[in-house]
């Protein structure tokens, strides 16, 4: 299996924290040396780890936030 090569290029913020330490988080994220997109996803405390997660171009963030302003919650 190829390595997969990942750089956070900014780290945006940390939705929530699971009891052995793993965070949840909002990151800017150039995978494989391309352009950066934003990444959600689980990290083990070094961010040598990481759990699935989603990539988002700047139009689907758009979008997402959008959806995310019209719920009611």
């Amino acid at each position: 299996m190829a390595e997969i090569k990942y750089e956070i290029k900014e780290n945006i913020g940390i939705l929530s924290e699971s009891p052995k330490g793993w965070t949840k988080e909002l990151n800017l994220v150039s995978w494989n040396n391309k352009e950066p997109k934003f990444d959600l996803r689980d990290w083990d405390p070094d961010h040598q780890k990481m759990g699935k997660g989603i990539t988002l171009n700047n139009e689907e963030l758009k979008v997402l936030k959008e959806l995310l302003n019209n719920m009611n919650l």
